[in-house]
């Protein structure tokens, strides 16, 4: 049990700092919460004289009871002719009055929880888009996206439960203290009772906590394999694999169908078990109580009617409680994830970077992916001199890739410094930086939008006659016009309905757009067929003149012109020089271009 309590205690602690955003809100929502319980429980109230005016008897024998007094003493002026009226009237506008406020109450709820709601999913959006790579090459894809589409969704209804809890423990105060004012004795003797009755609810459900663990798991993996489906739908399809497939999906479903039943279903006992406890309880008080003392019937039929309206009540405060135990893994999901102090980021520096005057030097540059890993770069030293074509040769798994991605800034270098000029790259204003880099891909992006958002996407505020120009330039203007709608033609997820050829040049537009001071190629012609590939190199012999052009190719032909060739292996540069002195060196290169120009196949 009190596991279970430290559990609460740390669920509401941290919903409570997200309402730390609109600190008026909870003593606003309270407020109301009061204002409304009070409205109905001061209508309520008013059926005692309501009733004795019915009988038209007086009552002695509570004229000591503080709240039958007060009663009296406000309806002292009205005619004891006209109660019969007057007092209905009271009663309506009581009720009017408690739903004006409890409206009020649900709509600046619904504005907290539509805000809040919005708010996180932001924060965990731009939480995405700061964390390292490191990070998320750590995390699963289907976990990532479930935490963002449906486990914020869980967080904010964990809000809207304990907002709903405040209000209903309002509303219990509030009810309470009319019980003991009617009668102390019979309020007490309730009081244990539900005492025993919340008991009980809490043992039936003490399940709670683990299904909800269990369901942001189960959860997360239907994510992850909705995702890989999408994503891998061509291979799926090549191999046959269809009703694998099918059947991997099946059990993810029937996982969550599963989990989500037994929630449900425990979430569903509170309140039958709730109201069948409590009917026995009222029954009991009633025969009781009248067994005693016949003439107190209307304050006994009104004590009855507040502790049957107090039952939703302590209903809603059992049903909650479960339920925010259940949504509380969602919780620390989300909150985890928002957590800055145990995850990397890439830092902005704060020198704005205005272009690129002698070079990019890499001194002594070490990386390590993760600790315990061998470095994938190991001392390196070099220099990329601006406006020269260097480019990077080496087998597999040599660090070319990496070393790219060091230099974007993807990830930070684990010892040594890169020098852009003459400052740390760590010292540069990070968006400045990257907006004079542009990066054309093997494996490029395409977004599910239009072939002229594509394109756009390297300078936002392009026009249309650039964007056009831009795909002239990338040799993809006469495909595009072939495209049924043109450049307004949606290309679909990941550009599924372009060959690896138009992806490219598309992805070589959006660079030619962007005009950048520094071209990265990271074997960007390495999958094409030879028309594609000639066509794309074509247009990058155009665009890299008197640029700083940085290229990783496997095609040795594609670099032929560089005017400095650094050749890796394992992590290390083991050659440097032009094509010439490479093959004089008679080196890896100079196998590598054996291999390619002696070996190929015809």
């Amino acid at each position: 049990m009190s596991c279970i309590k430290i559990r609460e205690k740390k669920v509401i602690k941290r919903l409570l700092l997200l309402l730390k955003i609109y600190p008026w809100a909870i003593p606003a929502i309270v407020t109301l919460g009061i204002l409304s319980s009070v409205s109905e429980g001061l209508g309520v109230s008013l059926f005692i004289p309501f009733l004795q005016n019915l009988s038209q008897t007086s009552n002695p024998t509570v004229s000591d009871n503080a709240l039958i007094g007060f009663l009296n003493q406000f309806l002292s002026t009205v005619p004891t002719s006209q109660r019969l009226v007057v007092i209905p009237l009271f009663i309506f506008g009581a009720i009017v009055l408690k739903n004006c406020l409890t409206y009020g109450n649900s709509v600046l709820l619904a504005w907290l929880n539509s805000r809040i709601s919005h708010r996180l999913r932001s924060r965990i959006f731009d939480q995405l888009l700061s964390v390292s790579y490191s990070f998320l090459e750590t995390k699963d894809s289907g976990k990532l996206l479930n935490t963002l589409a449906t486990e914020t969704w869980r967080t904010s209804e964990a809000l809207g439960v304990l907002v709903n809890l405040i209000v209903s423990s309002c509303t219990t105060f509030v009810y309470v203290a009319l019980l003991l004012l009617i009668s102390w004795q019979l309020t007490l003797l309730v009081g244990g009772i539900m005492l025993l009755i919340s008991l009980i609810i809490q043992f039936v459900t003490r399940q709670s906590k683990a299904l909800g663990q269990k369901a942001v798991q189960v959860n997360a993996a239907l994510g992850r394999r909705m995702y890989e489906g999408l994503a891998g739908m061509r291979t799926i399809r090549a191999f046959g694999r269809e009703p694998y497939e099918q059947k991997q999906f099946d059990q993810a479903s029937e996982q969550v169908r599963n989990i989500f039943m037994k929630l449900d279903t425990l979430s569903a006992s509170v309140n039958p078990l709730y109201e069948v406890l409590s009917a026995l309880l009222v029954l009991s008080i009633m025969v009781i109580a009248l067994l005693q003392d016949r003439t107190a019937l209307p304050t006994l039929l009104t004590f009855l009617f507040i502790l049957y309206r107090l039952q939703p009540q302590m209903q809603l405060l059992g049903g909650n409680r479960v339920k925010l135990l259940m949504l509380a893994s969602s919780v620390d999901d989300v909150m985890y994830f928002l957590e800055p102090s145990d995850k990397p980021y890439i830092r902005s520096g704060n020198l704005t970077f205005s272009g690129l005057q002698q070079a990019i030097s890499l001194d002594s540059v070490s990386f390590r992916y993760n600790p315990h890993d061998k470095p994938a770069l190991h001392n390196i030293s070099i220099s990329i001199p601006r406006g020269k074509t260097t480019a990077f040769v080496g087998p597999s798994g040599a660090g070319k890739s990496t070393l790219v991605n060091l230099i974007c800034r993807f990830y930070e270098v684990t010892e040594g410094e890169i020098y852009v000029d003459n400052h740390p790259l760590k010292e540069l204003d990070l968006l400045s930086w990257r907006r004079h880099l542009a990066i054309v891909s093997q494996d490029i992006y395409i977004f599910s939008n239009t072939v002229r958002e594509n394109i756009a996407y390297g300078r936002l505020e392009a026009t249309e006659a650039e964007v056009i120009a831009a795909a002239k330039q990338a040799n993809a203007h006469e495909f595009i016009m072939q495209l049924p709608q043109g450049y307004e033609t949606k290309v679909g997820d990941r550009g599924i309905r372009l060959s690896g050829g138009q992806r490219q040049r598309i992805a070589l537009a959006r660079a030619i757009i962007r005009n950048p001071e520094i071209l990265i190629l990271d074997e960007a012609t390495n999958a094409l067929d030879t028309i594609s590939e000639h066509l794309i190199q074509e247009a990058l012999n155009t665009f890299s003149h008197n640029r700083t052009v940085i290229v990783i190719a496997h095609r040795l032909s594609t670099i032929e012109k560089a005017d400095q060739i650094i050749v890796m292996e394992n992590g290390q540069v083991v050659e440097l020089g032009n094509l010439q002195q490479l093959l004089q060196l008679n080196g890896l290169f100079a196998k590598l271009h054996r291999l390619q120009y002696h070996h190929s196949p015809a």
